[in-house]
């Protein structure tokens, strides 16, 4: 946040989604005991499961599909996870034949 309360972090250029680099080193985790949900479950906890990971891959194949726009669909882009901006960036530039070899 600025000193003046604007969000300095509102776009994909300048919000990155932590990464596992971003744990830190002793992290310690305390489960809340005094909890709401009423479910025999571990702690009462309510689950999470896989609908994430789904989501992410949705996000991933809409990326993945608008990468092959370049090319008219002609070519499936090399588009590694995560997709970051600078590899989307880099997709791109090879389906539209600014790269020769990136190794």
């Amino acid at each position: 946040w600025s000193d003046k309360g604007q969000l300095l972090t509102d776009g994909p250029a300048s919000y990155k989604i932590p990464a596992i680099s971003d744990v830190p080193a002793d992290l310690r985790v305390t489960l809340v005991e005094n909890r709401k949900n009423p479910k025999d479950t571990v702690f009462h906890s309510k689950a999470v499961g896989e609908p994430p990971f789904m989501l992410g891959i949705a996000a991933w194949c809409a990326l993945q599909d608008a990468v092959a726009s370049v090319s008219d669909y002609r070519q499936h882009p090399l588009l590694d996870a995560p997709a970051t901006p600078e590899r989307i960036f880099w997709g791109l530039q090879r389906l539209a034949g600014g790269v020769d070899d990136l190794s």
